[in-house]
C-alpha cells in the first residue's frame, strides 16, 4: 500500500509524463513503467510499425465481435443466392453455397487468431529453452540439440508442414501441430547465438562463483536477456505462420468445412475466380494485409528491441 501511494503521490504532483520521465525511478514499478514508455516512444517513430499495429488491433476487435459486425450465419447455406455480387446485403457477395463472404472473413479472423496464438505458445517457449540450453552447455549437448535442429531447418517450412499435415491428418488442432513443429528451429538458433554471447559475460562468471546451478543461471539471467531477441523473431514469424496455414487450409488439411478459415475459403473460390472473383479476393486480400502488419510490427519491434539500437 506504501508503494502504491508513492506512486500516485508521484502521478499526482509531477504528472505522468514527468513521473514516466524522472532520472531516478523510485521501485520497480515506475522502473518498468519508464521501460514501456520508452519503447512506446521508439516504436511510435515508425510510421509503418504504428499502421502494422493498427490493422492488427482492428483484427483482435474484428475477432471478438464478429457477431456484432454482421447478422448473418457463416455456415448456413442458401442456394437461391449463390455467388450474388456485392450490395449492399452482402457487402462482399455470397460464395458457391449462398454464405455471405463478408461474415466468414470475419469469423475466419477468429481462427486465424486462434492458430496465431497456439503456434506462438507452442514455439516460442520451447524454441527458447532449446537454443539456452543447447548454447550454455555446448558440448555433446549442443552437437546433439544443433543437429536436431538442421534436420528441421534442411526443409522448406511449409513443405514440411505439409508433410506432418499429412502425416497426422485433416483438422485444426493437428495443423497447429505441425506448424509447431516447423516453427521453434529458427527460435533455436537465435537463443543459442544470444546465450553464446553471453554465457562468458563477467555477470555470468560472478553468480557461477556464488554457486549459482546451471538452472539458475539459464532462467534467471540467460533467458530474460534473449526474451528480446525471441519476441522481434516470433512476431516476423507470424506473416510465415498465417501464410502456411492458410496453405493447409487451402489444400484441405487446416480448418475444416464448413467452418471459415482464409485458406479453405481461397480454395473454394479458385474456380469462380474469373466469374466470381470477390469470393477469393476476399480472403487472399485478407491474408496478404495481416502478414504484411505482422512483418511491419516485426520491423519496428526489431529497432525498438535491440539493444545495440541508439536512442
Amino acid at each position: 500500500m506504501t508503494i502504491s501511494s508513492e506512486h500516485a503521490d508521484s502521478v499526482n504532483t509531477g504528472g505522468l509524463r514527468n513521473w514516466l520521465l524522472a532520472p531516478e525511478p523510485r521501485g520497480w514499478f515506475q522502473s518498468s513503467a519508464q521501460q514501456i514508455y520508452q519503447g512506446w516512444r521508439k516504436f511510435s517513430l515508425h510510421p509503418l510499425g504504428l499502421a502494422g499495429l493498427a490493422i492488427i488491433l482492428l483484427l483482435i476487435v474484428v475477432a471478438l465481435a464478429a457477431p456484432l459486425l454482421t447478422s448473418y450465419d457463416p455456415i448456413v447455406q442458401d442456394m437461391a443466392g449463390r455467388l450474388a455480387a456485392p450490395s449492399a446485403s452482402h457487402w462482399l457477395g455470397t460464395d458457391n453455397f449462398g454464405r455471405d463472404v463478408f461474415s466468414r472473413v470475419i469469423y475466419g479472423a477468429r481462427t486465424t487468431l486462434y492458430i496465431i496464438m497456439l503456434v506462438t505458445v507452442i514455439v516460442a517457449p520451447l524454441g527458447l529453452l532449446i537454443g539456452t540450453v543447447s548454447g550454455y552447455f555446448g558440448g555433446i549437448v549442443d552437437e546433439i540439440l544443433m543437429r536436431v535442429t538442421d534436420i528441421f531447418l534442411s526443409f522448406p517450412g511449409l513443405v514440411l508442414a505439409l508433410g506432418f499435415a499429412a502425416a497426422l491428418g485433416p483438422g485444426i488442432t493437428n495443423a497447429i501441430i505441425a506448424i509447431s513443429l516447423t516453427a521453434w528451429p529458427p527460435i533455436a538458433r537465435l537463443a543459442r547465438a544470444e546465450t553464446l554471447s553471453l554465457r562468458k559475460a563477467d555477470y555470468i562468471a560472478a553468480v557461477r562463483l556464488q554457486g549459482a546451478t546451471s538452472i539458475a543461471i539459464i532462467t534467471r539471467h540467460i533467458l530474460p536477456m534473449c526474451i528480446p531477441s525471441v519476441i522481434v523473431r516470433v512476431t516476423l514469424n507470424m506473416a510465415g505462420i498465417i501464410i502456411t496455414a492458410a496453405g493447409l487450409g487451402f489444400l484441405g488439411l487446416g480448418a475444416q468445412p464448413p467452418w471459415p478459415e482464409w485458406g479453405s475459403m481461397a480454395a473454394s473460390g479458385r474456380e469462380f475466380m474469373l466469374d466470381s472473383p470477390w469470393v477469393i479476393a476476399a480472403p487472399g486480400i485478407a491474408i496478404a494485409l495481416v502478414s504484411l502488419a505482422f512483418n511491419l510490427v516485426g520491423d519496428a519491434l526489431r529497432d525498438v528491441l535491440d539493444p545495440r539500437g541508439s536512442e
